[in-house]
């Protein structure tokens, strides 16, 4: 099995609350929308977040799970800047994210950072991190900045 994920599925108490959020509240495009059942998103090259109702997550599972609950899991989002992690935080919060954790300095790497929740409980962390890097292949590097 090569080393790559193209799908990120996470159940759903409410898909209404996640179309509005992620769709009206913050402008994201979905790639396919089924109505009572799942939205996805692209959210990069071969990647796609999708959000399945619950019941029919654990019915496509075949009953692995019975709780589907989404602690103990982030959702990453980097930006190029302090202030743009501001903005994100902000704009998911005026959306209708719940504010987890203000943004603020990350010394360890010299960055910035903020958490909010969605209508579901799924945290995502906003970050600037100035020795984070996509080179042209898609490669990621992780280290000091230059």
């Amino acid at each position: 099995m090569e080393q790559r994920t193209h799908f990120v599925t996470l159940a759903t108490p409410d898909l209404d609350a996640s179309r509005t959020f992620y769709r009206d509240g913050l402008g994201w495009q979905p790639l396919a929308d089924v109505p009572g059942e799942i939205i996805f998103f692209q959210t990069g090259p071969g990647l796609v977040l999708g959000f399945f109702v619950e019941e029919k997550f654990r019915e496509d599972v075949a009953g692995a799970v019975t709780e589907t609950s989404t602690s103990g899991l982030t959702l990453a989002h980097n930006v190029d800047s302090p202030e743009a992690v501001d903005e994100v935080v902000n704009a998911a919060v005026q959306a209708g994210a719940r504010l987890v954790k203000s943004p603020q300095p990350v010394p360890v790497f010299d960055g910035y950072h903020g958490h909010f929740a969605d209508p579901n409980g799924v945290i995502w962390e906003v970050c600037y991190n100035p020795g984070w890097s996509v080179d042209d292949s898609g490669r990621v590097r992780l280290g000091a900045p230059d």
